[in-house]
């Protein structure tokens, strides 16, 4: 019978994995016991013959609510007063999506408030030139 590699599955610093299987697996990661923010899962794969491989995966954990913020941006130099407008919301679980409050509202691009008095514009001179031919 072949022997098999073992993997070690563990999460962030841990010294106790969270798996110890034969390979090949498949798993599935449970990130609702994970606290929101940056983690890493660290896989260790040891062969028959006592050889070790360690593969390391950052990744960030977003379970609990979004926060959106609108008017100031990271790393942003500012001074006085500053509005700025705050939204929080949560995706539901799984089976159900929470539509009310999962959509942050924003204030028009300024781009889209020039190409409306642009063609506001552009439509009133032809209007004027219209009626001033008859």
């Amino acid at each position: 019978m072949q022997e098999k590699s073992t993997v070690y599955i563990f999460i962030d610093e841990e010294l106790q994995p969270i798996a110890a299987v034969a390979t090949p697996v498949s798993f599935e990661l449970d990130t609702r016991k994970l606290t929101d923010g940056e983690h890493v899962l660290k896989i260790v794969s040891k062969d028959p013959t006592g050889k070790e491989g360690i593969r390391k995966i950052p990744f960030i954990v977003r379970n609990g609510p979004a926060i959106a913020v609108e008017g100031i941006r990271e790393n942003a130099i500012v001074d006085g007063i500053i509005p700025l407008m705050v939204n929080a919301y949560g995706k539901g679980d799984q089976k159900s999506f929470l539509i009310e409050g999962s959509e942050t509202p924003q204030s028009i691009p300024s781009w889209v408030w020039i190409l409306i008095i642009s063609f506001t514009g552009w439509a009133l001179f032809y209007l004027a030139r219209y009626f001033s031919m008859t």
